[in-house]
């Protein structure tokens, strides 16, 4: 763990191939929030420092983007084997500033990263840069510059689903990482230069987004915004990026139903159910954080994820043994004591968890693993994206009124259907109005395409989707 003899402090930026000064900017701290203690600074810029980003990642786009897309490829195969080769250093960094076990960080927190710019080559080769259609050649060609705004919960991770393919596009970047933990940015931007990408191309900026995000969304230079964060700021994104009709590809928030069927096992489902909701200390927008389950199993529903969710002790992410770590900051920490408060005056019937602190653990900002269940769909809990370890139990009386629960909230990101029969699976998938639907459990794979339907945003991430986001089309009638 990070001490404070070991203060981690960047007071530069990276602008037009260079570490340069901001322009004044106060420092932001960087809190560990498994010690409370600040582990580092990073500078607060502003706008002007954006202005600055801006100018450079224009002035070297034209070139960037007549590179031949064999050359494009080897840079970001170059900065994929710098990330791991320092992948290590990154999964430290990022389990002190966030607070994911330490096993947890270096397979998902740096691996899915890495492997985001080593997949890059290859899929570059599926998109379709030109093709023929009657007397028209119809050419995919970059958006020009990219404004990066990412979150703090996989920070690296969502860095890299934009950074990457946006430079497999040949689009330059005006990166924003989240000040709550952008120290793995700056690691980034190292490889990046380490492996000798052009000037301007690749610019980091850091700060708060009311200052530093805004002036990224607005700015008439920043020709495409890729923002992932809360659904708030979403709109707020989205109203500034309007005023100069540049288009913006956004992953926001999520209420992901998982929907367990009459005939499935729940042994196996209930369980898997608990620890994608928990995963990640339940700060993932995909989690599967509301199970719904037929009424007539409920209370095995329950006695089963009761008994899941206290395997999940919380505890410092640096031990082996921890699957669990703590929010993020005092502030999340305080805002999902407040949901499961909100759940029990509303009236629904606390399993297992509740919002007093975990026991020994005095220092950090743990919460309990909490399940909840009787939860109706119009509940607070049951509506809102609470983002910790909090699952909530919703009963159905059939597969319509699943279908209808599980469509009952604004977000439309992931979800889960689990049944005895796959093609029943399928079938119920089909119904739900989501992004992305598990089937018995399914792996996640990176090269699908992510992102939401309704207020879970817009644009899909990950594999060649992700290349083809940062493109547009011009067709040459011939």
């Amino acid at each position: 763990m990070a001490t404070a003899a070991e203060l981690q402090v960047k007071d530069r930026i990276f602008i037009g191939g260079e570490w340069v000064e901001p322009s004044g900017a106060d420092p932001i701290e960087v809190v560990n929030p498994t010690t409370e203690e600040v582990m580092g600074t990073i500078p607060g810029c502003s706008p002007l420092d954006v202005d600055r980003a801006v100018v450079a990642a224009r002035d070297a786009f034209e070139s960037w983007a007549q590179t031949s897309r064999e050359e494009r490829a080897g840079f970001i195969a170059a900065i994929a084997e710098g990330l791991q080769g320092r992948a290590e250093e990154i999964t430290a960094t990022i389990t002190q500033e966030l607070g994911m076990p330490l096993k947890l960080s270096g397979i998902i927190q740096v691996g899915l990263p890495a492997s985001q710019f080593a997949s890059m080559p290859k899929l570059m080769e599926e998109v379709a840069w030109e093709e023929e259609i009657g007397n028209s050649r119809v050419l995919r060609e970059p958006v020009g510059v990219l404004g990066a705004i990412t979150p703090w919960n996989y920070p690296l991770n969502q860095i890299a689903a934009k950074v990457a393919p946006a430079l497999a596009a040949g689009c330059t970047v005006v990166l924003k990482p989240s000040e709550v933990t952008p120290l793995n940015a700056f690691l980034l931007a190292e490889a990046i230069e380490a492996a000798g990408l052009p000037a301007g191309v690749f610019n980091l900026v850091t700060g708060v987004g009311p200052v530093v995000g805004e002036a990224i969304a607005a700015h008439p230079g920043v020709d495409m915004v890729s923002f992932t964060g809360s659904t708030r700021a979403g709109r707020r994104v989205s109203e500034l990026a309007s005023a100069t009709v540049k288009p913006v590809a956004m992953e926001l928030g999520g209420k992901s139903p998982n929907v367990i069927l009459d005939d499935a096992d729940l042994e196996r489902a209930v369980p898997d159910g608990v620890a994608k909701c928990f995963l990640n200390s339940g700060q993932t927008c995909s989690a599967l954080t509301r199970m719904l389950v037929p009424r007539q199993r409920l209370a095995e529903a329950e006695e089963l994820a009761k008994a899941a969710a206290e395997t999940f002790a919380p505890g410092d992410p640096f031990e082996s043994s921890t699957r669990l770590g703590p929010l993020v900051s005092e502030v999340q920490r305080e805002r999902v004591r407040g949901y499961i408060e909100k759940g029990v005056a509303e009236g629904a019937r606390l399993i297992t968890g509740g919002a007093e602190p975990p026991e020994g653990l005095a220092r950090g900002f743990f919460v309990r693993p909490t399940v909840f269940s009787e939860v109706e769909p119009e509940m607070t809990i049951g509506q809102e994206e609470i983002f910790g370890p909090v699952l909530v139990i919703q009963p159905y009386e059939g597969e319509d009124d699943a279908v209808r629960i599980a469509n009952s909230t604004d977000y439309g990101l992931a979800g889960g259907v689990w049944s005895g029969d796959s093609d029943r699976a399928i079938a119920v998938a089909r119904r739900i109005r989501t992004g992305q639907i598990e089937i018995n459990g399914g792996a996640f794979n990176p090269l699908a395409p992510f992102g939401g339907y309704g207020q879970s945003g817009h644009g899909r991430e990950n594999g060649r989707y992700g290349i083809e986001e940062m493109l547009q089309v011009k067709s040459l009638q011939l």
